[in-house]
């Protein structure tokens, strides 16, 4: 039985109106369920440069392929930093042992990491940094409401001494250009000069990876929704 002819023309007129209007929302946002990338992003790679094939590279890109690809090696797998940075192998390998000392063996805690990632991520409005990070964060024990001050770039009264430090420290490296002396002093007494000096690395550490992600537009993987509210 086939329905009236002002219900398929109605059906058609709302496809017409709902195609233009999804377009324009889906323009310079991470692809969740139902968008559509960018019309310069490989599909297979999430970003503006086609994933390298394993046999297309020298030895040294060989192996840092087998090691990021290889199952929870890294957080986002290939589609992300490590799938970009197979352009530049070599390069890869020293960066991946800097930010593997920093996260890991640099003597700070899981919390106090996350904490500047996480602030570093939202003022580089970084969402596939962020998108990454504030489940590492949770499930080392950030609660929400402290994720939520640097999501929404919130005041840090009222947050324990350390992460408001951070918060601070961070915000004001990256949107300040310049740290007081009260904070820098705050600092130095919490985590001594050298974790300082490490803590402020880190930070730099993913202020890069943002950079890198920036420039090469890097996509959510399929899916994945956008945390950080970014106009």
């Amino acid at each position: 039985m086939r329905p009236p002819l002002r219900i398929v023309c109605l059906f058609a007129a709302a496809a017409g109106l709902l195609g233009p209007l999804a377009a324009l929302t889906q323009v310079g946002s991470p692809p969740t369920v139902g968008q559509i990338m960018p019309a310069d992003i490989d599909p297979q790679s999430g970003f503006r440069l086609p994933l390298p094939k394993r046999e297309d590279l020298d030895d040294a890109g060989k192996a840092h392929y087998d090691r990021v690809a290889a199952p929870g090696a890294t957080i986002a797998g290939l589609q992300g930093p490590s799938g970009i940075t197979l352009y530049s192998p070599k390069a890869a390998e020293h960066a991946r042992a800097l930010n593997r000392y920093l996260r890991f063996e640099a003597g700070l805690p899981p919390r106090v990491r996350e904490i500047a990632i996480l602030t570093t991520a939202r003022e580089m409005d970084s969402q596939f940094e962020w998108a990454a990070h504030e489940p590492e964060a949770r499930k080392e024990g950030v609660e929400g409401r402290v994720i939520d001050v640097i999501k929404q770039r919130l005041p840090t009264a009222g947050l324990a001494e350390s992460d408001a430090t951070i918060i601070e420290f961070g915000r004001q490296i990256f949107r300040d250009h310049k740290v007081t002396s009260e904070t820098f002093a705050k600092a130095k007494a919490l985590f001594g000069p050298n974790k300082l000096v490490e803590l402020v690395m880190l930070m730099g550490n993913y202020a890069g990876t943002a950079a890198l992600l920036t420039a090469v537009d890097m996509q959510l993987h399929p899916g994945q929704k956008p945390l950080l509210p970014i106009p």
